[in-house]
């Protein structure tokens, strides 16, 4: 086993070290009855949001720019509906990582793709979802809250979460329990804004993110919309140190890495999963600390 991914393992299981998952962490999902793979990068989702085909060079450059495209010319409700058709309406297989995590019982994981399979992972635990939301009026807040009981989820207030439950954190939406999705150029310009405010994120989660470190699983950092939501979800005003899975790294990717004190590993999710494989089966003579 890496060497390094002991003091991954050990700090998932105390629960001090905090997964965040990028497009890569929904490798291998596939849907059943086509057997095409769950649309998770740009380009991907772009593809997803246009029957298939590419756009025009320009729009390619990045999903936000695409999905303003469509917003533009076809209304929002246009954009939620293709996102709705990709992730709420298609029965994706289930995921190796998602249910590994899952069975971990962690505090607290930030998902950063739209899909709905970290929910479904935990629906068997009761949870608190945060869901990213932008351009709404009458709330300087671009979050809202949800308590899972097992069942169903309900909108909860921040001073009424109980912190002891799991925190599913979804920055950029989900489908489930509604439909709110972070998409469009506007829509990242209004929460990326909020996020830097400190009011896209509830002040508990504030609370429970000091001292913790990060575990990026899946995502790449090279371009700056990715670098600047993770990087204020994740650090707020401090720079806790973390690691980095990014199998191939470009120079970009790691001068970024090394300013913000996260160690890089060349190593994708099939390797982390296969490490805590070894060390849950007695590798390390720790497996089940959590």
């Amino acid at each position: 086993m890496h060497s390094r991914f002991e003091s991954i393992l050990t700090g998932l299981a105390e629960g001090t070290v905090v997964p965040y998952l990028g497009p890569g962490a929904l490798a291998g999902v596939i849907d059943p009855q086509s057997g095409r793979a769950i649309p998770a990068d740009s380009d991907s989702l772009i593809l997803a949001i246009n029957d298939g085909r590419p756009m025009a060079p320009k729009l390619m450059y990045e999903f936000s720019r695409a999905a303003m495209n469509v917003e533009l010319k076809r209304g929002r409700s246009a954009l939620t509906r293709l996102l709705d058709a990709t992730y709420r309406d298609t029965a994706w297989s289930a995921s190796a990582l998602h249910t590994w995590l899952a069975g971990k019982n962690l505090p607290y994981v930030v998902d950063s793709n739209r899909d709905t399979l970290l929910q479904k992972a935990y629906a068997d635990k009761p949870h608190i979802l945060i869901v990213g939301v932008a351009r709404i009026a009458g709330t300087a807040y671009r979050f809202r809250l949800y308590q899972y009981d097992g069942t169903t989820y309900a909108p909860i207030e921040q001073e009424a979460v109980n912190t002891s439950l799991p925190v599913l954190f979804k920055p950029l939406g989900t489908p489930l329990p509604e439909s709110d999705y972070i998409a469009s150029d506007a829509d990242f310009v209004d929460y990326v804004t909020e996020l830097m405010g400190g009011f896209a994120i509830p002040s508990f989660v504030k609370r429970m993110r000091q001292g913790r470190q990060y575990l990026l699983l899946g995502l790449r950092l090279t371009r700056d919309t990715e670098r600047m939501v993770m990087s204020d979800i994740a650090f707020g005003a401090g720079q806790p140190t973390g690691w980095a899975l990014i199998p191939n790294a470009t120079d970009k990717e790691k001068r970024f890495l090394a300013k913000r004190g996260f160690e890089w590993i060349d190593a994708d999710v099939a390797d982390f999963l296969a490490a805590a494989q070894t060390w849950q089966s007695g590798g390390t003579g720790r497996a089940e600390a959590a």
